[in-house]
């Protein structure tokens, strides 16, 4: 069945790769950008300053794929405030006022980071642990999806997505933070399956909170929630080589996150 999405952040790593392949299965699409590079299709759209131009792009969508804001986790909080909190609160409204049937919100692993070093599965129903103005601002488009969907009746699956590099995307020793980084690998086949099933999963899926990730070796990023509410069965994997000098600095990293978290007990339990 044909399918009308519109896509934020279109000519970003993931839009281009989601277009493509959306392209090949006929649907229509509305693809939305800060700047076009010249592309006729894509819509100039600054989705942080309220427009009814680029506004009425997202009416009556069977999916919002919200894509678009800061990309980097080194970012500010001034830059996280602009563009990954009042870009996505703009962008959950205007599809709810336009009766758009479901925003798909682009998470990150980064609101699980604090995880890294303390073991054990990452399901989605484990607490949440982001550890910078990043991974925060995706914790909070997800509560925000949550929201939209009890009070406004506005679907809302939210992906925690893995590692999907620029370019030709090729798992390997060169990927940072050592079996961590590799462990959370995205293949493009398994992006575009993920956010297909998610276009056209049922309309009872409300609110969801899904990992997506490639079956990689060792992973502890648990997908099955994923499969269950969407049939997401990742087609690629990859099994983490890490080399002696990428092993060392995840050890050093361990190290100085373990410091931080003994000050910020120290802080939370003592009286200045």
């Amino acid at each position: 069945m044909t399918k009308t999405v519109a896509i934020t952040g279109a000519t970003g790593n993931i839009g281009v790769k989601l277009r493509r392949h959306f392209e090949t299965l006929g649907w229509r699409l509305r693809l939305l950008d800060l700047t076009n590079g010249g592309d006729g299709m894509v819509l100039a759209s600054d989705l942080t300053r309220w427009d009814e131009r680029w506004v009425a792009q997202l009416a009556e969508a069977d999916a919002v794929i919200l894509l678009a804001g800061q990309p980097s986790p080194a970012a500010s909080w001034r830059s996280i405030v602009d563009l990954n909190i009042d870009l996505t609160l703009n962008v959950y409204e205007a599809a709810a006022r336009g009766k758009a049937k479901r925003v798909i919100f682009a998470s990150s692993n980064w609101t699980m980071a604090g995880h890294r070093f303390a073991g054990g599965a990452l399901p989605t129903s484990r607490d949440p642990y982001p550890v910078n103005a990043y991974g925060a601002s995706k914790l909070f488009g997800e509560r925000l999806g949550r929201s939209y969907s009890e009070r406004w009746g506005l679907s809302s699956i939210c992906f925690r997505i893995g590692w999907c590099q620029r370019g030709e995307n090729r798992p390997g020793p060169h990927m940072d933070w050592a079996d961590w980084g590799q462990a959370m690998w995205l293949s493009d086949r398994d992006l575009c399956q993920g956010f297909e099933k998610a276009v056209v999963a049922p309309e009872t899926v409300r609110f969801a909170v899904l990992n997506l990730m490639s079956a990689n070796q060792g992973s502890r990023w648990d997908l099955e929630a994923t499969r269950a509410t969407i049939g997401y069965v990742p087609q690629d994997g990859h099994t983490p080589d890490v080399t002696p000098e990428k092993r060392g600095g995840a050890e050093r990293t361990r190290e100085v996150r373990q410091r931080i978290e003994e000050a910020e007990a120290w802080l939370n339990t003592t009286r200045l």
